[in-house]
C-alpha cells in the first residue's frame, strides 16, 4: 500500500511538472521565432521577459553601428559641426561591399548628417567619417568601443571595427546588444535618430537637394498590419552572411515600452526579413496577453 501511495505521489508531481511546463511554453513569445538568438527586455527596468541562446556569441552584423552612433553622439555633442568625408574610406568599403548612405568622397555634411546616414541606411562612410572625427585612428576607436562595452556590461562582446563587418574576433550578443540599445535609449539624441523614419541631410554641392534617408526598420513596415496598441518605434537591422538577418527594436505594446533583439535570422536583403517578421510576431503575441 505504502508503495501504492509513492507512486501516486510521483505521479501527481510528474503531473504538475507537466503542467507548469505547458505554460512556460505558452508564455514563451520567442518560441516560434526564426531566429537563433533572441532576448525580450523590459526596456524601462531592463528585466528580461524572455530569452533564448541569449548569451550566446553571433555575429552582430551592422547592430554594431549602434556603438558607434552612441559614442560619436557623447563626443560631439554639436551636431551642426562641419564634417568632409575622406576620400580614403570608400575603396575599402567598396572592396568589402559594406552598406552605404549616399554621400560622395570630398563631401561636406554635417556630424547630424552623418549621424543619421548611420543609423537610417546603415552607411558605412558615415560610420568611418565619425571614427576620424572622434578619434586619430580606427583602432583607438575600436579600444573606446570595447571599454564602453566593459562599462555596460556587455561581457560577450568585443569588437574589432565600427561597422560590424565580418571578422571572427568581432561578436556579440542578443543580451548584450539589448544592453546597448537600452543603455543608448537613455540619450535623447540617440533615441530621436533611432526613432526617425525619414531625414533629409542638408544640401551640398554634391547633393543640392539633400540625400533621403530611409530606415531600414521603419521603412519596410510601411505594409504591415499591426493591432491596436502596438507601434514600432525603431530599431537598427544588420545583415551579413556570416550573421544573418539581425534586429534591435524598441516598441509600444498597449502603452509599454519593449526592446527586442534577435540574431541570426534566416534569409537575405532578397528574402522575406525573418528578422522583421519575428519582431512583429513577438509585439503581437504581448499585446495579446494584456
Amino acid at each position: 500500500m505504502k508503495r501504492f501511495h509513492r507512486r501516486c505521489r510521483w505521479l501527481c508531481i510528474l503531473a504538475a511538472l507537466l503542467v507548469l511546463l505547458v505554460l512556460f511554453l505558452r508564455q514563451n513569445v520567442l518560441l516560434d521565432t526564426t531566429s537563433r538568438h533572441a532576448i525580450l527586455l523590459d526596456a524601462q527596468s531592463g528585466r528580461v521577459l524572455a530569452q533564448k541562446r541569449a548569451d550566446e556569441r553571433a555575429a552582430p552584423a551592422s547592430l554594431t553601428k549602434m556603438m558607434t552612433v552612441l559614442l560619436a553622439v557623447e563626443a560631439m555633442p554639436d551636431l551642426d559641426t562641419p564634417v568632409t568625408l575622406p576620400e580614403d574610406i570608400f575603396p575599402p568599403l567598396v572592396a568589402e561591399g559594406a552598406s552605404m548612405a549616399g554621400f560622395m568622397p570630398g563631401e561636406i555634411v554635417t556630424v547630424r548628417d552623418l549621424l543619421y546616414g548611420a543609423m537610417l541606411p546603415s552607411g558605412a562612410e558615415c560610420c568611418e567619417a565619425l571614427v576620424r572625427l572622434v578619434s586619430d585612428s580606427e583602432e583607438s576607436f575600436v579600444a573606446l568601443m570595447n571599454r564602453k562595452a566593459a562599462e555596460l556590461g556587455m561581457k560577450n562582446t568585443h569588437f574589432t571595427n565600427p561597422t560590424g563587418l565580418t571578422d571572427a574576433e568581432h561578436y556579440s550578443s542578443a543580451a548584450d546588444m539589448a544592453k546597448l540599445l537600452q543603455a543608448a535609449l537613455q540619450n535623447t539624441t540617440f533615441r530621436m535618430i533611432l526613432t526617425t523614419e525619414h531625414y533629409t541631410t542638408t544640401a551640398t554641392a554634391q547633393h543640392p537637394e539633400g540625400v533621403s534617408l530611409t530606415s531600414t526598420l521603419l521603412g519596410k513596415l510601411n505594409e504591415t498590419e499591426l493591432p491596436a496598441g502596438i507601434r514600432i518605434e525603431g530599431g537598427k537591422t544588420g545583415y551579413t552572411a556570416a550573421a544573418g538577418l539581425c534586429l534591435a527594436s524598441l516598441a509600444s505594446v498597449n502603452g509599454k515600452e519593449y526592446i527586442l533583439v534577435t540574431l541570426a535570422a534566416p534569409g537575405d536583403h532578397g528574402t522575406e526579413q525573418y528578422n522583421i517578421r519575428d519582431a512583429v510576431q513577438v509585439y503581437r503575441k504581448l499585446a495579446a496577453k494584456k
